[in-house]
């Protein structure tokens, strides 16, 4: 009887949960499932079960707070609707099929702080809108095929560790506002388009432990002041249009700063990876 009475609370309990999960959030969830393909997913949703048993959401306190659907064979445009998720703190969509613009509503998301849609096929600008996100450490878009300028807007995303947006085509020179991300870890802009002189301001990111530039168009010399970056373990600066080549650093020892310039143009280089 006792067991019965446990058996019969626990299920009260579950369907109380399911019933407060707002039906706005349900709704944005039925929209991201329709949008990518849901049915061929490798881990799909029974959309008749309560949400608290669809693969890769987290609830807490009646809030969504958490998707993390990487590897999962999502096809298709994500929907404008996953703004309405604004409880949000993690999404990782990484390694899927996804395509076409990156929708402006992830703005409203303002709880995140972790944003990966890596390894994908995202395409167009990346959304200036996306410098609203206060609360985001880490930003990781690389592998896709985002176009256009680092909007100036990310630069005020002053919590960032992590800004991964290497294997695009991104274009334009770096923001010299970038000096703002003070709590910068890794910052990877390799394997772009980008252009312009490398600026000193990146010296003032004193937590940097990886930075890599390397195959864009960038010019001019490596600033001397990059010795005050006295975290850092990995560099690579190489394939671009500096004044010298420099060999492409990785490791807990690196060497100085001042011994990274090429002598007789020999090197030794690392595997470049985010």
């Amino acid at each position: 009887m006792k067991t019965l009475k446990l058996i019969i609370l626990f299920s009260l309990v579950t369907v109380y949960s399911f019933a407060n999960v707002s039906s706005n959030q349900k709704d944005a969830l039925i929209a991201l499932y329709n949008a990518t393909n849901g049915a061929e997913w490798n881990s799909t949703w029974d959309l008749n079960a309560s949400i608290d048993t669809w693969y890769g959401v987290k609830i807490e306190n009646n809030k969504i707070v958490e998707i993390n659907l990487q590897f999962n064979n999502l096809q298709g445009e994500l929907p404008s609707q996953i703004g309405d998720l604004t409880s949000l703190q993690k999404i990782n969509l990484g390694f899927n099929k996804i395509t076409g613009k990156l929708p402006v509503t992830i703005a409203n998301l303002t709880e995140l702080t972790s944003l990966e849609l890596f390894m994908n096929r995202f395409e167009g600008d990346i959304p200036s809108e996306l410098g609203k996100l206060k609360k985001l450490e880490s930003l990781k878009l690389y592998s896709n095929k985002f176009t256009g300028n680092i909007p100036e807007s990310l630069m005020e995303l002053t919590n960032l560790k992590e800004l991964l947006l290497g294997s695009n085509f991104l274009t334009g020179n770096i923001p010299y506002q970038i000096s703002a991300l003070s709590k910068l870890e890794k910052l990877s802009l390799m394997d772009n388009k980008m252009d312009g002189e490398i600026p000193v301001e990146i010296a003032q990111l004193t937590n940097l432990e990886e930075l890599l530039l390397s195959t864009n168009q960038f010019t001019g010399d490596l600033p001397i002041e990059f010795i005050n970056l006295t975290k850092l373990t990995t560099i690579m600066v190489s394939d671009n249009n500096l004044n010298q080549e420099y060999i492409s650093v990785s490791g807990k020892n690196p060497p100085s700063l001042m011994q990274l310039e090429l002598q007789n143009s020999t090197a030794t280089m690392d595997i470049e990876k985010d």
